[in-house]
């Protein structure tokens, strides 16, 4: 039985508070930056997104555990910024990649492993100081080094995993958290504490940000890797896949061979 990390009802309730999407948009955008390079028209696209409405011109889908695609249904689907709450990642790269049809586009954006790494230091630390030990507050994040293995192990041709990254400066940490919070980002844990945090523990990790990431201005950092995931359906016409762990090639040149075999 698949474990449950995440709270759905909570996520849920997380996300319906929303009210700040940068990260989102910045989703929207870097999807339609890198399928401009594809030569080819999609017909029937569908994306599974937590917040349908910065998707207008697309079809869209809930992320829920068991995500609401017929078989061979769609030319492309894009996952948005979603697999980082999912309980079964590999299981919701199956059902995207049965869901379309032999030689369509999988495209995929997800959080990756250095993601607010200097805030998840920073509480670790503290809390380990005032508490004496740790309470689960951080998803685990993939590694791209590992990514490329998920897609081959979804069923995917042509793997690819890239990422880039995006640092947000904020006045602290507490400002930071409370834009967590309006992003819908907030602790969904199943395992998470459920009474609020010390008060000290908060003091402490903001302290400790500071210190060790502040810069000269006052600011502090905040990291964000966003990974860019493509597979293609199988395909008789396609190149070979990858061998398994390679998938680390430019996006842009896997696309360009796509379309060229294809």
């Amino acid at each position: 039985m698949t474990p449950v990390l995440t709270d759905r009802t909570a996520l849920g309730l997380h996300r319906a508070r929303a009210t700040a999407f940068f990260l989102q948009e910045e989703a929207v955008a870097e999807a339609q930056d890198r399928l401009s390079e594809v030569n080819r028209s999609f017909t029937n696209p569908v994306v599974v997104t937590a917040f349908p409405d910065l998707w207008r011109d697309f079809s869209t889908i809930a992320d829920d555990d068991r995500l609401d695609l017929a078989v061979e249904s769609h030319d492309l689907v894009i996952n948005a910024l979603t697999l980082h709450w999912a309980n079964d990642p590999v299981g919701q790269l199956v059902q995207c990649r049965r869901a379309l049809v032999p030689d369509g586009l999988f495209f995929g954006l997800m959080f990756g492993g250095q993601t607010l790494h200097e805030l998840r230091a920073s509480l670790g630390q503290a809390e380990a100081e005032v508490m004496g030990g740790l309470s689960p507050r951080v998803l685990p994040m993939g590694e791209i080094r590992d990514l490329g293995g998920l897609l081959q192990r979804a069923g995917f041709a042509l793997p690819v995993a890239d990422s880039f990254t995006k640092t947000v400066m904020y006045r602290d940490a507490f400002h930071l958290m409370a834009d967590l919070r309006a992003m819908g980002e907030g602790n969904a844990l199943a395992a998470r504490l459920k009474h609020p945090t010390r008060r000290a523990v908060l003091a402490r990790a903001a302290q400790i940000y500071a210190q060790t990431y502040g810069t000269p201005n006052g600011l502090v950092p905040a990291t964000f890797e966003i990974i860019c995931l493509t597979g293609w359906a199988p395909h008789e016409g396609q190149q070979k896949p990858l061998r398994a762990g390679s998938a680390t090639a430019r996006l842009e040149d896997a696309l360009k061979a796509a379309v060229k075999d294809g």
